[in-house]
């Protein structure tokens, strides 16, 4: 396997293509390394290599690697968030991709409150329909980011969605233009740029959300190889 220096060179290189191909400067995207089991050491290297923005799936394997990792990173929870993991997810994350219900917002924006801790919060879409995935219907999409909108100390940062398990290139092109048309009637609704940043795109998909308008890539195994169990 390449150098982790080589591939995240080249990652930075497909995303400013990417971005440039859609009319953007490479530095309106941002590069959310997504760290789920990949050995702290290696994720030591990655922070060597300047990576601030770190991603984990699980609350127990990120408790953990946090505390090794230590100061300088802000760390990103991008898999689902069960209520009863609330206090922990505002402790542990500066940012949370994965609100998908106004129970969960509301309990996110209690415990933040105990915890004294704003954690950025992103408004998870279904916009593929597949049964298998969390996130609200893109009809309850702009009801959700309102609500998130209210709860305070939440900062709320915009939308997340993820590619669909088939349909190929222009089935990942399709979901992605549906949260980026989202991201749209939020704007048009008064919402600032803060407020509506689009969390899409992964190893597989990265380019196509970049050339969709994706401001963050959650990339994992592209970066660091494939997943240990």
């Amino acid at each position: 396997m390449e150098p982790l220096s080589d591939r995240l060179h080249q990652i930075r290189e497909r995303i400013g293509a990417a971005a440039k191909r859609s009319g953007r400067p490479a530095e309106s995207v941002r590069l959310l390394a997504v760290t789920k089991g990949v050995p702290v050491e290696i994720v030591r290297d990655a922070v060597a290599l300047g990576l601030r923005e770190l991603g984990e799936s699980r609350i127990q394997e990120a408790e953990g690697k946090i505390a090794s990792v230590g100061s300088g990173v802000r760390w990103h929870l991008v898999g689902h968030l069960q209520t009863n993991k609330a206090l922990r997810a505002v402790q542990l994350f500066d940012a949370i991709h994965s609100v998908d219900s106004e129970r969960i917002a509301a309990e996110l924006a209690k415990r933040a409150v105990a915890a004294g801790r704003t954690p950025q919060c992103f408004v998870e879409v279904n916009t593929s329909g597949d049964a298998a995935k969390f996130g609200v219907p893109p009809s309850e999409a702009l009801a959700l980011w309102a609500r998130l909108r209210e709860l305070r100390p939440l900062k709320l940062a915009g939308f997340m969605t993820i590619g669909p398990l088939a349909g190929g290139d222009e089935g990942a092109r399709a979901s992605f233009r549906a949260l980026a048309a989202i991201r749209d009637a939020a704007m048009r609704g008064g919402g600032r740029e803060d407020e509506c940043a689009l969390s899409m795109g992964m190893s597989d998909d990265f380019e196509i959300a970049v050339e969709e308008g994706a401001h963050w890539v959650r990339i994992g195994s592209a970066l660091f190889g494939e997943r240990r169990a």
